[in-house]
Parts: C-alpha cells; structure tokens; sequence
C-alpha cells in the first residue's frame, strides 16, 4: 500500500493537519486531558500531542499552564448562562443556574479547583473575564429585578457560597465498598472508634443514601426563604415556592 502524502508544513504548525489550531481547539482538547487525568495530568507536552503539534506552537494561544488552566475554567463556566433580561422570576432563574452549576462540576469534577480554590489566590480584579461572567450577570439580573447593588451582592454571595459548599461536599462522597450491604462497612465508619463518633456511625443510613439533587434543592429551599425574609424583595416576588 502506498504511503499517503504528508501534508506540507506552512512554516507555523498551526495546521499541519489541514485544521487551524485556535484557542478554542486547544482548551477543548486540554479540557478533554484534563477531565481524564486531572490537573496534573495537563501539560503543554500531552496537550501538543493530542493535537498533534509541537508543543511550542500552543504558546502562541497560551504563554503558560497557568493562562492554559484560566482559558479552561472560562470555557466551563461559558455554559452557565444567566438571562439578566427575565425579571419575571428572580427564585427560579437562580436555582435554575443553581442546577446547571452542580451539573457542570459533576461533569467536571478536576475543574472544581480551578473554580473554587484557585482565585482564592488573584484579586476580584485581576481574574479571567470569564470567570467572573456570571457574577456581573447575576447582579444585573438582580438590579433590573429590583434589588439594591449592596443586596444583590449579598443574593450572589449566599448563593455561591452554598453552592461550593455543597459541590464539595457532594464530590467527597465516596463508599469504601460498592458491594457491601451493611452502611457502616460500606462508608468505611467501622475504622472510626465508636467511643469517639457515635453520631457518625449511628448516620450510616443516612449518608449512605445521600443524593445530591435532592440535598441541592432542601439547601435552595432554605436559602432562598432565609433571603427573602432578611432582605427587602421587590414586590410580589417573595415566593419561594
């Protein structure tokens, strides 16, 4: 069998397979390596490769891991969508973006610290555009609506942080043994000394039939009733339900 022609360099690698390299092809492909193999799993190196281009070429889209690691937190958090334009519901359109976030971090679990412990260390100011899309989204949502600034920021505030709260609690949940039937071998709480963690133990039950949607919806129903008695709503949208 012949062998086919190999595609004629241009001098700048960037299509060296007939196909642009673009950012947008990159953080695709960088988030695929990252979903399989997390954070660590990411370089330059095995990103060139799954691309198959020399690594050198991708710093012309991003000068680092670290500009590589903010393009793929922006990418996510692109498919939060906030529609600052549908006042007629301020409750269901958070809970509903509520929702679409814990989605998002279970699609993409090893791009949670990029979301929650990695801007911990860049001032407001100084992180990705994209990234802080949804809260400029929400506050405008929330002004039109009828909220001042200060009690928009503090809807946004309370909803954001139950939200990582709960991603990361969701996420730790792990069972020990999928197959065994007794909770406290399952959880692994029989390591825990019963003199010291009785409640814990006596909880087998319960946190082995923990559901995440449902755990999601119960922290949005008190939420949402704490806010709405603390904070002057605009009229008539006081219900939670």
């Amino acid at each position: 069998m012949a062998k086919p022609p190999a595609h004629r360099s241009t001098g700048s690698g960037d299509d060296s397979d007939g196909e642009a390299l673009t950012k947008e092809r990159i953080l695709v492909s960088a988030l695929e390596i990252l979903d399989r193999d997390g954070i660590d799993g990411l370089s330059m190196r095995r990103l060139g490769k799954a691309l198959g281009r020399d690594p050198m070429t991708l710093y012309r889209h991003a000068p680092n891991k670290a500009a590589l690691l903010d393009g793929v937190a922006e990418k996510v958090l692109e498919q939060l969508v906030v529609d600052p334009d549908d006042t007629s519901d301020w409750i269901t359109q958070l809970r509903s973006i509520a929702r679409d976030f814990r989605q998002l971090t279970l699609a993409h679990p090893h791009v949670v610290p990029l979301l929650v412990t990695r801007p911990l260390a860049t001032p407001l100011g100084m992180r990705p555009l994209g990234t802080l899309r949804p809260l400029e989204d929400i506050l405008n949502l929330l002004n039109r609506t009828g909220f001042n600034a200060t009690d928009a920021l503090r809807v946004y505030r309370a909803l954001f942080g139950f939200l990582v709260g709960h991603v990361l609690e969701e996420l730790q949940e792990r069972v020990e043994r999928p197959d065994e039937t007794d909770n406290v071998l399952r959880l692994g709480l029989h390591r825990l000394p019963i003199g010291e963690f009785p409640r814990v133990r006596a909880l087998a039950q319960v946190l082995a039939s923990y559901d995440g949607a449902a755990e999601l919806e119960r922290g949005l129903d008190i939420l949402f009733a704490g806010l709405t008695a603390t904070l002057t709503s605009p009229e008539g949208l006081t219900d939670i339900n």
